[in-house]
């Protein structure tokens, strides 16, 4: 499907939160935008959670209530973005409807009391869906507040194992293979007499075992995810002004979701990029990520950026983040004071237009009782309020000059959404002999956090997108490509790669790349598959980890002493490649742990498990010998890191954050203007930064390119 073409976003960095004047318990308008006003507020969210407040029964809508809201934000010179409220359904339609619930297995349906709880192909949820859809859009479409619209929230939280849906899943199969004889050869199903002989023998996937069922499956899924967001995309564009956008938030983490495909869809990415706070943020900490869909360190926080970027490879939208304490009742961990602001200057660092808190007021009932918002439970503004205004005014002086930046990419690292489907089916990784789900995102990050305790900066790039960009301009544009956990590879896919390398990339291949076709087959083929001969190296063997082994250098890789192979090691056996770094092990150390080898005018390493945080950096390090944010200070060490990037007219910015509670100098090495005060600092300069600080600077006028030059080793 082509991209839908984009509509541009409003100038400077849009800043504000959801905001819901119906939770109040009394009528508090005026003063919300008041204080909202005062806060630098430039934009509001509103209008998506509320389905029985826009319609309180069958076909009687009440759609006065959010007039006040617009009209005020208006007079104060607030934007809105006004959602669709598909996620949250009326009771009466649950009543009178029961078929619309969504089964998570077949026949089983969720029971009604949260949220997206249904069948969004259901066609009778359609049916109201579009209704109330257009009953909002024809009243308020028209209001001069609105520069956007957010359809749907967060979609893609569950599989769908319903009736109609499995009917669907089975036509596509149809349509894709054409035959069940076709079906019984690409899946295998001679194996465990699975062979069918009709479509109508096709089982339902609650007891499915085999791989390849399963990623068609998931692939399915997400496309029920994209063709839901899209839909509603379509009926908003037929009210929508020119120069408002549309997309939908997401939070990447989803099981029924291909962030790529769905926001081909729509006019920019936005996402919801909740993170640990407090000490999960100090860089000098090692702390576990406190759940799935929240990150820990500060690798964790920039992947989730990058993570957004990728989807479009453009600038996007952080429509959700922590204002206060995130989550359960159990987990109370406000900010400590500084690190709202760094973590939206980080945001923007690495390419967000917009910073939205989820949410403006704490609220005093539901299931959220405890997710902090900017006000808290007193509604009288405190601390976060003070932080989030002193932001919002720095936000209003420099955002017009954020227009078109583009974050700087040092490294490369590939993404692939059916990889994670088919590893979340298959884990090759696990601890404590239970199976690791989230094995593709621990390999992938092993990298990219690789590349950011590096002092580097990466771009995250879906395969789709690497293969229409083409090798010629992957290696033009990023000198270094990482390739890990891609297990599920076209041919076409590993052979961009070898191209790559050949035209003067330098390709870092990650462990399980290639291992499996298009069809979640395993490759009879020497591995890495289509990749060996151009790697010098080749490997039979495979083993999982019960314990780190230490890694060391061989003289051309200064590895830390702390440096480990973890979960996961191929026995790479090469056959012209030069070793980087062995094991010290009885029997793994037989094998090298990273091999080098040239192809072409560039290079392919080989790196034989998952990296410990040590191991990445010293490679990292070495593969990319410069960054391109070092024309700022030169090479910086955590707990200072520099993100930086460039805009239209090639004025370069740079970020530069203290992530820890020890007071930290920055020496310039080049004359920059304060971005705030606009202050000129000459070479040389000592800058202090205190704890948790956050400090940005533009290029002096006379100054601005970098001429720097990234070189490969």
């Amino acid at each position: 499907m082509d991209p839908r073409p984009s509509t541009p976003l409003p100038s400077g960095v849009l800043f504000g939160a959801a905001y819901y004047a119906e939770y109040h318990r009394s009528d508090r308008l005026d003063e919300d935008l008041d204080l909202m006003q005062a806060a630098g507020f430039t934009v509001i969210r509103v209008g998506e959670s509320v389905w029985s407040t826009w319609e309180p029964r069958d076909g009687e809508f009440d759609l006065e209530w959010l007039a006040p809201v617009l009209d005020g934000a208006h007079r104060r010179g607030i934007d809105v973005i006004l959602g669709t409220p598909t996620y949250a359904v009326p009771p009466w339609l649950q009543t009178a409807h029961p078929e619309i619930a969504a089964e998570r297995r077949t026949g089983e349906r969720i029971p009604w009391g949260a949220r997206q709880e249904i069948d969004y192909t259901h066609p009778a949820f359609r049916f109201h869906a579009e209704r109330v859809i257009r009953a909002i859009l024809k009243r308020h479409a028209g209001h001069p507040a609105i520069i956007g619209y957010q359809v749907d929230n967060e979609p893609g939280l569950e599989l769908f194992h319903n009736h109609g849906v499995f009917t669907r899943f089975v036509r596509g199969l149809k349509e894709r293979y054409g035959d069940v004889a076709a079906l019984n050869r690409e899946w295998g199903l001679t194996y465990w007499s699975h062979r069918i002989d009709d479509w109508s023998e096709l089982w339902r996937p609650d007891g499915n075992t085999f791989p390849q069922y399963d990623l068609a499956w998931r692939r399915f899924q997400a496309e029920q995810t994209t063709e839901f967001i899209g839909w509603q995309a379509d009926l908003v564009d037929e009210y929508r002004r020119d120069g408002q956008f549309v997309f939908t938030c997401l939070q990447y983490p989803r099981r029924g979701l291909d962030d790529e495909r769905l926001n081909r869809r729509l006019d920019v990415t936005a996402g919801n990029p909740y993170y640990g706070m407090q000490d999960h943020l100090d860089a000098n900490r090692e702390l576990p990520q406190p759940n799935y869909w929240t990150t820990t360190g500060v690798a964790g926080l920039l992947r989730q950026a990058d993570r957004i970027y990728s989807s479009k490879q453009a600038r996007y939208l952080v429509t959700e983040t922590n204002a206060q304490s995130i989550g359960t009742a159990d987990a109370n961990y406000p900010p400590y004071p500084g690190q709202l602001k760094q973590a939206a200057y980080a945001f923007i660092s690495r390419g967000a237009a917009m910073i939205e808190y989820w949410h403006w007021h704490t609220l005093p009932y539901g299931a959220e009782t405890y997710w902090g918002g900017i006000l808290p439970h007193s509604l009288v503004p405190g601390r976060v309020y003070d932080e989030v205004a002193a932001l919002g005014a720095e936000l209003r002086q420099i955002g017009a000059s954020l227009d078109g930046y583009v974050p700087d990419a040092d490294v490369a690292v590939l993404w692939s959404n059916p990889s994670r489907f088919a590893m979340q089916f298959m884990p090759p990784l696990g601890t404590d002999g239970k199976a690791d789900d989230e094995s593709y995102e621990h390999i992938v990050t092993a990298f990219h956090r690789g590349v950011v305790d590096a002092g580097r900066q990466a771009r995250i790039m879906h395969l789709d997108q690497a293969l229409e960009l083409g090798a010629a301009e992957l290696a033009r544009r990023f000198p270094v490509l990482i390739a890990a956990g891609a297990y599920i590879a076209a041919d076409e896919e590993l052979a961009l790669l070898r191209e790559y390398a050949a035209l003067g990339g330098h390709l870092i291949l990650g462990v399980r790349t290639g291992y499996g076709d298009d069809e979640a087959r395993a490759r009879i083929a020497v591995q890495p598959a289509h990749l060996h001969e151009a790697a010098g190296v080749r490997y039979e063997e495979f083993s999982n980890l019960e314990a780190p082994i230490p890694v060391h250098g061989t003289g051309t890789l200064d590895l830390d002493e702390t440096a480990t192979a973890e979960r996961w090691i191929d026995g790479l056996i090469p056959s012209g490649a030069t070793t980087l770094a062995r094991y010290e092990h009885p029997r793994f150390g037989d094998f090298p742990a990273i091999t080098t080898n040239p192809h072409g005018e560039g290079r392919v390493t080989v790196v034989g498990c998952v990296p410990s945080p040590t191991l990445a950096r010293g490679l990292l390090q070495w593969a990319a010998p410069t960054a391109a944010a070092e024309t700022l200070a030169g090479a910086v060490a955590q707990p200072i890191t520099v993100s930086s990037g460039t805009a239209p007219d090639g004025r370069r910015t740079w970020f530069v954050f203290n992530w820890s509670w020890k007071p930290q100098t920055l020496q310039l090495a080049r004359t920059v203007n304060d971005a705030l005060t606009g202050e000129s600092l000459p070479a040389g300069t000592e800058v202090p930064l205190e704890a948790w600080a956050t400090r940005t600077f533009t290029a002096a006028r006379a100054d601005r390119g970098d001429t720097t030059e990234r070189t490969r080793p």
